[in-house]
């Protein structure tokens, strides 16, 4: 019998005809029957069906621990084996993806090795010669030593860093590779942003980017090449704490990231710039200039570090000048290196990042260290991939390029390894912010540079400010040496940050930023502008030199410039005392207003470069009215007018013994009578003799105690006082030479601090009403009668110590000072029996420069100045001595071997010294 399928059943007994109608709802009945209950059954099949199967397919299922449901486990597991399985494939999917996509950067040849002996000692010396300098100066740890310091983040808890990896590429095959490592990171990466700006390929580096399917990593892209600069720009977005910038040759190791961060966290490390691939910079050649930092077989060309061809392995941390191919830093120093506006957007994106960070951050850069037998310590684990071609430095114009911005840098402060151990030593460096201002200071730079051993430099602030070419016509220098990479002209291109910002910061930090690297590279002994410079220049300046100890700012009027071209003649050791001195002048009037008109006149018209010099009027107490409006309506430019009147009159021995105390060891006095006038001349000869006698540490002339700006004519100690021409008496062997006399001035002269407080308690000891009460009695000379003159006492204090004033040596006794002889407590006065011929002590004022009558042109060594006593006979200074001495007439018995010695703070008497 063959059954018919259910269907076809049904249907025959729908159609049946052949029995009868109540035979037929039978049929339908049973049917439907049997229909409800199969449903019924199938229905609550799959309920428990269902029940099991959410049960056993949840995740925190263990199938296993359910052994009373054998049979549903089996049942449940094969079904969750079903659905899981598609997952399965999922990733099976993705990884197939990835190997469609990825491609991989084929090297046909193995690490290049020179055989090339002579580069390799020269390259392997300088490494060590750097290596070693850096030990000794500041330390230099190897990779074990950097990890046992103490780190900022110790990758527990909070102090996890976030990392955020740049990778930015154009047409290299090696994303996948540098994914896969940093995906097996022992410090896990917060973010990797792929960058592709202008790439051919960008299509097939995004599909790479999402076969990843990482949240993290993100694809960045543009139709437009940012170059070199736009992964740094990118890097300004990120809130990571750190920022690890990659090229597409560096494949890192899987240990990379810990290490970094954890030596980015040091104290010592934190500002800083890490990387595993840098350069050293050339150093200076025997002719002075520097090489391309390209130059084959040339230790000068400086360094690749690390550099397989030449056997060099980092195994300590080395400062270098910059890094290439990655870049390791706090995130907060990335602005940094849009401070100034780049050289240029083409190239050198690496050393413009360093010089930056040093010049505005004091952020060194710096090469790790590796571990050799470890290749996940290596930053760059297969450095073949530096060797393909599209390097930047295959090509010449490229070289050329970024030789011309490291030298540009290097003019510009730039603190290169060569210039931390080989700090030069300069005289000069000026720095001029305009043509006019370099116009202005050619004279003085034209003496500096003429002068046997003396360098001297100029920085000039660039761009629209200051075109190098224009300054080097100004100078009358040829426009060559705006090219040249030898020092002579600094390029500070201020423009590159100031722009044209109405803002004084920028040209306040771009200065000072640039000079105080070239102070610190070139330790010059003066730093000289011109006082009129913009006010944000001076500030800069200011603000550099101070920076260095041993180097002094010049500023000088415009019109002073050509006047003190003896400054080219000073030795370094002096120069730096520049601002040392404060000379004031101390003037005693009483009620000669048209004698003081005349000498205020004179010193209004003096040269004084610049420095504060206060003035002080003493008069005494019978001044008349038109002294007193006279004073009152002064105006002084140079610094603080001071006016002083006694309640009682004194007369003239306090009138000056009491005009002026010093306040320092610094604090010069110039005294000056109102019958007096100088020459314009005059503050430059105090100023340049105090720095060649008394300024200079290599000079020893303690006995010099005060500067004369006069030139006697006559010998006033003796009776007779006989003229005298100290032109005609040391013109066979002293020809217009300064001399040493024992004799101090009182018509115009700068007396020493030490010496004036000594002079002080001195008179004090030995003052009295009657004059011939006074012990001290000079053989054969007038001033021991003296009555009413403070002379007469520093006279005897400097004869019995051997002292002497420096007096002026010119034709025609021509001076820096003269004395019109007009009635006074002296002159003409009624007590005064002598009679005074005004000729023979008016003396004609110096109107020129005085360097064309020095001889040489220049001040003289200390001890070639030829030296009178008392009566203008020659005598050393060590007779001067011996004849103060025998008159055992001080205020100490001391013998005929020994002077008085007094402590120069107080003034006081301390002991006697042999001498």
């Amino acid at each position: 019998m063959i059954m018919k399928s259910g269907d076809n059943y049904l249907d025959d007994i729908v159609s049946d005809n052949a029995g009868g109608k109540a035979n037929k709802l039978r049929v339908q009945k049973s049917t439907s029957a049997r229909l409800v209950t199969l449903l019924t059954c199938l229905q609550f099949a799959f309920a428990v069906y269902a029940t099991f199967l959410l049960y056993y397919m949840s995740p925190s299922l263990d199938l296993k621990a359910k052994p009373d449901f054998s049979w549903a486990t089996r049942i449940a597991s094969q079904w969750k084996h079903l659905i899981v399985q598609p997952h399965v494939v999922s990733r099976y999917q993705q990884t197939l993806k990835q190997t469609t996509v990825c491609e991989n950067e084929n090297i046909d040849f193995v690490q290049k090795r020179s055989n090339d002996e002579v580069m390799i000692k020269l390259k392997r010396q300088l490494y060590e010669e750097v290596l070693s300098y850096q030990t000794k100066s500041f330390g230099s740890e190897t990779l074990t030593e950097l990890m046992a310091m103490k780190s900022k983040w110790d990758f527990k808890g909070s102090n996890i860093p976030k990392v955020t990896v740049i990778l930015n590429h154009f047409r290299r095959r090696t994303l996948c590779a540098q994914l896969h490592s940093l995906l097996h990171q022992t410090l896990p990466f917060h973010h990797v942003w792929v960058l592709s700006f202008g790439s051919p390929k960008e299509a097939l580096l995004k599909r790479i980017v999402e076969s990843y399917n990482d949240s993290r990593i993100s694809f960045i892209s543009s139709s437009y090449d940012f170059k070199y600069y736009g992964r740094f720009q990118m890097a300004l977005q990120t809130e990571a704490d750190l920022v690890y910038i990659l090229d597409d040759d560096m494949i890192p190791g899987t240990k990379m990231i810990q290490i970094l961060s954890h030596v980015a966290g040091t104290e010592k490390y934190k500002n800083s710039v890490l990387g595993s691939i840098g350069r050293i910079l050339p150093f200076r050649q025997k002719d002075y200039s520097f090489p391309s930092y390209r130059k084959f077989r040339s230790k000068e060309g400086g360094l690749y570090l690390p550099d397989p061809a030449y056997n060099i392995t980092v195994n300590k941390i080395v400062q270098v000048d910059f890094l290439s191919s990655s870049w390791f830093l706090s995130a907060d120093l990335i602005n940094t290196l849009f401070t100034e506006t780049p050289f240029t957007f083409m190239t050198g994106e690496d050393l413009h990042l360093s010089y930056q960070l040093q010049k505005y951050r004091n952020a060194g850069s710096f090469v790790l260290p590796v571990n050799p037998k470890d290749k996940e310590t290596w930053g760059d684990s297969e450095h073949r991939l530096a060797y393909v071609a599209e390097t930047t430095v295959v090509s010449k114009d490229i070289v050329q390029v970024r030789d011309d911005q490291w030298w540009k840098a290097l003019s510009a402060g730039y603190i290169t390894q060569w210039a931390a151990m080989y700090p030069q030593r300069s005289d000069a460096l000026f720095y001029a912010h305009s043509v006019e201002e370099a116009k202005a200071l050619a004279p003085l730079l034209k003496k500096f540079r003429s002068t046997i051993g003396k360098k001297a430099y100029i920085a000039i602030s660039g761009g629209n400010f200051c075109p190098c070419e224009d300054a080097a016509s100004a100078l009358s220098w040829p426009k060559e040496v705006c090219k040249e990479r030898r020092f002579k002209i600094f390029d500070l291109g201020i423009e590159a940050i100031s722009g044209v910002s109405n803002s004084e910061v920028p040209v306040v930090q771009a200065v000072y930023a640039s000079m105080k690297g070239l102070i610190k590279i070139h330790n010059p002994s003066v730093v000289i502008a011109v006082s009129d410079t913009d006010l944000n220049v001076l500030k800069a300046l200011k603000m550099a030199t101070e920076t260095n100890a041993n180097s002094a700012l010049i500023l000088l009027p415009r019109p002073s410039v050509s006047k003190v071209t003896w400054i080219a003649d000073l030795r370094a050791t002096a120069l730096p005392k520049w601002n040392c001195m404060r000379i004031s002048i101390n003037i005693i009037t009483q009620n000669r207003a048209h004698s003081l008109t005349r000498l205020l006149e004179s010193l209004s018209n003096a040269y004084y470069l610049g420095d504060e010099i206060p003035i002080s009027f003493n008069m005494d107490n019978k001044v008349d009215e038109a002294t007193l409006k006279l004073v009152q309506s002064f105006k002084w430019s140079h610094g603080p007018k001071i006016l002083r009147r006694r309640i009682i009159q004194g007369g003239l021995i306090r009138a000056v013994s009491e005009s002026w105390y010093p306040s320092s060891d610094d604090d010069f006095g110039l005294l000056l009578e109102d019958d007096i006038e100088v020459s314009p001349y005059y503050y430059l000869w105090i100023k340049y003799t105090l720095l060649t006698y008394h300024y200079d540490p290599q000079v020893s002339l303690p006995e010099l105690s005060s500067i004369s700006l006069y030139t006697p004519r006559l010998i006033e100690v003796v009776k007779e006082r006989p003229k005298w021409n100290g032109t005609e008496y040391f013109k066979h062997k002293h020809p217009n030479t300064p001399y040493l006399h024992q004799l101090p001035c009182s018509w115009g002269a700068v007396f020493f601090p030490k010496q004036w407080r000594e002079f002080y308690v001195y008179m004090n000891m030995r003052f009295t009403e009657d004059a011939k009460k006074n012990p001290v009695q000079i053989p054969k000379s007038r001033t021991n009668g003296w009555q009413a003159s403070w002379k007469k006492f520093l006279i005897d204090m400097m004869y019995l110590r051997g002292y002497v004033s420096l007096y002026p040596n010119f034709p025609n006794q021509t001076s820096f000072s003269t004395n019109h002889m007009e009635p006074g407590a002296h002159i003409n006065a009624k007590d005064n029996a002598l009679s005074h011929n005004k000729s023979d002590y008016e003396v004609p004022l110096l109107q020129e420069d005085f360097i064309h009558y020095l001889p040489n042109g220049k001040l003289p060594p200390a001890s070639m100045l030829p030296s009178l006593n008392l009566f203008n006979q020659a005598v050393s200074l060590g007779g001067l001595k011996v004849a103060g001495a025998k008159l055992r007439q001080d205020v100490l018995g001391c013998n005929i071997t020994e002077i008085v010695i007094v402590d120069h703070e107080t003034g006081l008497p301390s002991h006697c010294s042999r001498f």
